[in-house]
C-alpha cells in the first residue's frame, strides 16, 4: 500500500511538472528575454530619469556661487565628502547649491502654509534649518559609512588572510578582496579597491594604507594600517598579524554589545520616569482619590 501511493506521489509530480514546463513556457522565455535584453521603454523611462536628475543637479550646482567661501573651508567639505563616500566631480558644487536651495524651499513652504505669519521666528528657523540641513545630512552619511566601514572590517580580514595563505601577496590579496566582497562589503571595498589603484600608479604601500585611513577615520582602520607597515618594517607574518587583528576586533565588538546592554538599564529610568509611573500612579492612586474627595465632601457637608 505504501509503495503505491510513493508511486501515485511520484507520477503526479512528474505529469505536474510537465504541464508547467508545456503551458508556461512562452511565459518563462519572455522573463528570461527582459531580462537579457530589457525593453525599451524601460532603457528610455531609465534614461530619462538620468537626464532629469541630471538636471536637476545643474540647477542646484549654479546657486553655488552665492554663498562665500574660503579655501581652507572647501578643503574641510572636500574630506568630509570623500569620507562620504561622494567622490564625483560636481559633489561640492551640488552641496553649496542645496545650502541655498533649501533654505529657499523652506522659507517658500513657511509663506505658504501661514506659519510666518504668526510669528518672524518661523521664518529665521526655516532658514536656519535649510542651511544647516546638508551639513547634518553629510555628518549622517559620513557616521552611517563608517559604521559599515567597522563591521566590515573583520570579514575583509579574515578573506585577507585566506588568500595570503593560498599564495597571494598582499596587494593582489587586496584586489581580490575588493572584487569578492563588493556586494556584501560596499564602503570597505570602494576604499581597498582605491588603494590598489594608488599602488598600481607607483605610490608605497604604506603611504595607499595611510591615505585610506585619512580617507575613512575609523580608528579599527587606522590600527590595521599601523599593523600592516609594523609587520612590514619588522618582517613577521602578515597573515598571522592580521588573524589576531580580526580576533581582537570581533572581540571589541562583544564587549562594544555587552556595554550597550549594560547602559540599557540606566537609559531606560527617563521614560520609566517621565511617562510609565505617572500613569501608573494615576492608575493606582486615581481612585483612592475620587473615594476620598468624596468622602471629605460627604463630611464637610454635615
Amino acid at each position: 500500500m505504501t509503495f503505491a501511493i510513493l508511486a501515485f506521489c511520484g507520477i503526479f509530480i512528474l505529469f505536474a511538472s510537465g504541464g508547467l514546463l508545456l503551458f508556461y513556457r512562452e511565459a518563462m522565455i519572455q522573463r528570461i528575454a527582459s531580462v537579457i535584453t530589457p525593453n525599451p521603454k524601460q532603457r528610455k523611462l531609465s534614461s530619462t530619469l538620468q537626464q532629469t536628475g541630471t538636471s536637476l543637479g545643474g540647477v542646484i550646482e549654479s546657486f553655488e556661487r552665492v554663498i562665500p567661501k574660503s579655501q581652507a573651508e572647501m578643503s574641510v567639505v572636500q574630506q568630509r565628502l570623500i569620507r562620504a563616500g561622494l567622490r564625483k566631480d560636481g559633489t561640492m558644487k551640488t552641496f553649496y547649491g542645496a545650502k541655498v536651495v533649501t533654505p529657499a524651499i523652506l522659507l517658500i513652504a513657511c509663506y505658504a502654509t501661514g506659519a510666518g505669519d504668526y510669528s518672524f521666528v518661523f521664518y529665521v528657523i526655516a532658514l536656519a534649518i535649510g542651511y544647516l540641513g546638508p551639513d547634518f545630512w553629510l555628518g549622517r552619511q559620513i557616521k552611517q559609512r563608517q559604521s559599515k566601514i567597522r563591521r566590515g572590517l573583520p570579514d575583509v580580514l579574515d578573506l585577507l588572510v585566506v588568500c595570503i595563505e593560498a599564495g597571494l601577496s598582499l596587494d593582489q590579496a587586496t584586489s581580490r578582496t575588493a572584487e569578492e566582497l563588493a556586494q556584501s562589503q560596499p564602503a570597505l571595498c570602494d576604499e581597498l579597491g582605491i588603494v590598489v589603484l594608488e599602488q598600481r600608479a607607483g605610490r608605497p604601500r604604506s603611504d595607499a594604507w595611510k591615505h585610506m585611513a585619512e580617507r575613512t577615520d575609523v580608528d579599527s582602520v587606522r590600527n590595521l594600517v599601523n599593523v600592516l607597515i609594523q609587520s612590514e618594517q619588522f618582517g613577521t607574518s602578515i597573515a598571522k598579524t592580521l588573524r589576531v587583528h580580526s580576533e581582537t576586533l570581533r572581540t571589541q565588538r562583544i564587549q562594544k554589545v555587552e556595554e550597550m546592554a549594560a547602559k540599557l538599564t540606566i537609559k531606560l529610568i527617563f521614560p520609566l520616569v517621565l511617562f510609565i509611573f505617572p500613569s501608573l500612579f494615576l492608575v493606582v492612586l486615581g481612585p483612592a482619590g475620587i473615594i476620598m474627595s468624596e468622602s471629605f465632601a460627604q463630611l464637610f457637608k454635615k
